[in-house]
């Protein structure tokens, strides 16, 4: 079994690596570029020369390319010492066209391109954009600047090395002074035991000092109610869904309104705020750059995430998800089980109506239609963080379990009819067994083999949402945040969407197959030396 796990988790990953690979050169290769400016705001404020920069630097966020302004290779020689002041000063002032270039600033103009195009990059140079007043159009200054599209080999190697991030206490630059970097353990958790308290709390607690985050592993109140920020996981950046906010935060993290209480800072002054302590990351300079700062933080571990009431998006999916897987397996087995035995009776018929009324009608409509309904009686058919009524979940999972109730009617009672007509039952009577005997020992067993193979991709399903009855009962679940990214051309939310799927997906039929050898005696993942 471990050989057939092991070479099953091979192809899983093998197939995650491919599916990723597909999609990067669908998004990155053969997409028109152009379209991630559709929705840009800022886009349609800019014109002339700084609307191609613009374009430069977003597609540079987005991953296409590598985007170097001449002005950039000027002041990184200047920093590394290769130039003075002066001579930056002097090179970085490109003419309005390249015959206006004082003698200092062609020369170093001469090596940039050099330098560039030896690389592989093309460089660009766009002469001032004038009236025929002379006078320089908004936006039209010159630009000087070097591109190279990335590979997709590359950008795929990159994307996979970065996805897991380990923190370390050289994570602050060396030349930063922080006092003594290292791990601290405590058994007393410092945001639960500030400075004055009365009584402390138990509570252990590993914090670093030159790491990314203050506490990288601490207890509280929420589930899973142990936390660690030593390995964290990076999807990819959103660019316009949830702007410079990675996929995994974005589906993890909580919604809602925010939820104050009394904290007290480092600094031991006790404010009423949303602020969660534990999630402190550095930011260089940040104590300073604020008069708060300054009166509630001992250093800068200043930016912190904030308490809000509701769950994260996927939280909310998995909730409403295996609640409807529940209700499904519980209502569609017995059902379909109850029809084959008394095949063409009422029950019969009257699921067969069903069943086809599911499949015939698109699903939106019958969303709607119970939506509708729903309404009628009285429950909630829009959905509201901020509420504490539970009936709002009642329509998105009573529309999300129908399908699948449908479903597993009629596929119940396919494989019961099948095996209820095998030979081998058939032999069993004649053995003297009873019916109930035949039904409980075998046929019972035979068919639910293959409906138990689904029940791990199922439930694990549960957290990607549903796409429709998410959008139509306005769901903050993680359903709508492929449709989302697609619709904005968020090429990191897609490709960490992607992945997080395509991950799930593998880890489904892994478990789908070991509980099917579990129940079926005659599945091996063995085979045997002849």
């Amino acid at each position: 079994m471990g050989k057939f796990l092991i070479k099953r988790l091979l192809h899983g990953l093998f197939s995650v690596i491919c599916v990723v690979l597909i999609v990067m050169l669908l998004i990155y290769s053969l997409l028109d570029r152009s379209k991630i400016f559709s929705g840009d705001p800022n886009f349609n404020h800019t014109a002339s020369n700084n609307r191609i920069t613009y374009q430069q630097t977003r597609w540079e966020d987005f991953g296409y390319l590598d985007y170097v302004p001449y002005a950039d290779y000027v002041n990184g020689l200047a920093a590394r010492g290769e130039i003075d002041e002066a001579t930056r000063a002097d090179a970085v002032k490109i003419g309005k066209t390249a015959e206006q270039d004082s003698e200092l600033t062609a020369e170093y103009v001469a090596k940039f391109t050099a330098e560039y195009e030896g690389k592989g990059y093309t460089v660009v140079r766009l002469d001032a954009d004038a009236k025929r007043n002379g006078q320089l159009r908004d936006g039209g200054q010159q630009v000087l600047y070097a591109t190279k599209d990335t590979p997709l080999l590359k950008r795929a190697l990159t994307y996979f090395t970065d996805m897991f991030f380990v923190d370390s206490i050289h994570y602050v630059p060396d030349n930063v002074d922080i006092g003594k970097r290292g791990i601290t353990f405590s058994l007393y958790d410092p945001v639960k035991n500030p400075e004055g308290a009365e009584k402390k709390v138990f509570s252990p607690v590993i914090m670093g000092n030159g790491t990314m985050h203050k506490y990288l592993l601490y207890f509280d109140g929420k589930f899973p109610f142990i936390h660690q920020n030593i390995l964290t996981l990076h999807l990819g950046e959103s660019y316009t869904v949830n702007r410079g906010v990675d996929v995994f935060t974005t589906m993890t993290e909580t919604q809602g309104s925010y939820e104050l209480s009394s904290i007290t800072y480092p600094t031991g002054v006790t404010e009423n705020r949303a602020d969660d302590l534990h999630s402190a990351t550095y930011v260089q300079g940040s104590r300073d750059a604020t008069a708060s700062n300054k009166l509630w933080f001992t250093d800068d571990y200043t930016n912190v995430l904030t308490n809000k009431g509701g769950m994260s998006k996927l939280g909310y999916s998995f909730v409403i998800g295996i609640i409807s897987v529940i209700m499904a397996y519980v209502l569609g087995l017995p059902i379909g089980l109850a029809m084959a035995l008394k095949k063409d009776k009422l029950i019969d018929k009257i699921g067969t109506i069903y069943i086809m009324f599911i499949i015939a009608v698109p699903s939106l409509a019958y969303i709607f239609l119970f939506k509708a309904i729903g309404g009628k009686l009285g429950l909630p058919t829009l959905f509201d963080m901020d509420s504490s009524s539970k009936l709002m979940y009642v329509l998105p999972i009573v529309s999300l379990s129908l399908p699948s109730i449908a479903n597993l009617m009629k596929w119940m009672r396919r494989y019961m009819i099948d095996q209820m007509n095998s030979d081998y039952v058939k032999f069993a009577r004649s053995g003297g067994l009873t019916e109930g005997e035949i039904f409980s020992k075998h046929i019972w067993k035979n068919a639910a083999i293959p409906i138990v193979h689904g029940i791990p991709s199922s439930v694990i399903f549960s957290m990607t949402g549903a796409i429709i009855t998410e959008r139509v009962y306005v769901v903050p679940g993680a359903g709508n945040l492929l449709t989302q990214a697609i619709n904005r051309y968020d090429n990191g939310v897609i490709v960490g969407v992607t992945l997080f799927y395509a991950v799930l997906s593998v880890v489904s039929l892994i478990l789908g197959d070991i509980l099917m050898a579990t129940v079926d005696p005659r599945i091996s993942f063995s085979t045997k030396e002849r």
